[in-house]
């Protein structure tokens, strides 16, 4: 497995490579955003550990560039950050997991293994385009397109639409949703998930026509 390291301290560099290559695994390293924008272009990964404070471009910038250029290669924050606010910032400019500094390096493993998984399924071995109504998402262009026009949404709103059309005509849990799309390490009691699916009705929802449906006491469901 190639995995890209975006971290200027050389200190948690050096332990983050020495106990990855230690578990098999080939390890890169880049010191500032510029040079990590670069290899991200010119080489493929697969994953991407990344420090939110970097010199030049920091660690959300260059999530929202990479994810701009529909690469969907998984991004795991490894941060001392670790206020709800910074966590929030992260996951919704792209990133597919935030781990808090210092950590057990088995739960880092465990997550890169986690997440490599998630995205060879999510985008390897499934249908690459999706058709609803007047939906169309295409996996290899990232796009969504009603009626021939196309709307913008954010990653994490993306990430939810898709996940609702994989379960589509199925009733899914707001824990379900959760999991699926925020990561099983994210708060439970958030309500993170209705204020996305408001979002997303906002954007796609027509009056003739309701996607997403509300099941009452079990969670939502997207109609044909």
């Amino acid at each position: 497995m190639n995995i890209l390291l975006i971290e200027d301290d050389k200190r948690i560099s050096d332990f983050v490579i020495k106990g990855l290559e230690e578990n098999g695994f080939s390890v890169t390293l880049a010191v500032t955003g510029e040079i990590a924008r670069e290899m991200v272009s010119e080489n493929e990964w697969d994953i991407i550990l990344m420090d939110i404070m970097l010199p030049g471009i920091d660690g959300i910038q260059l999530t929202k560039l990479i994810r701009f250029k529909k690469n969907h290669t998984p991004i795991l924050v490894l941060s001392a950050l670790d206020d709800a606010d910074n966590k929030v910032a992260a996951l919704d400019s792209g990133a597919d997991d935030y781990l808090v500094k210092p950590f057990h390096f088995k739960e880092l493993i465990s997550r890169i293994n986690a997440l490599t998984r998630r995205t060879k399924f999510n985008y390897k071995e499934k249908e690459q385009v999706y058709f609803c109504h007047n939906l169309t998402v295409n996996l290899d262009e990232h796009s969504v397109f009603q009626n021939d026009q196309a709307i913008d949404l954010s990653p994490r709103e993306y990430k939810l639409l898709l996940f609702l059309l994989e379960n589509k005509n199925k009733v899914v849990s707001r824990t379900q949703i959760l999991n699926a799309v925020w990561g099983i390490h994210y708060d439970n009691n958030t309500n993170v998930v209705d204020v996305y699916i408001s979002y997303l009705r906002n954007k796609i929802d027509e009056n003739q026509h309701k996607f997403i449906h509300t099941i009452k006491g079990t969670g939502y469901m997207l109609k044909e």
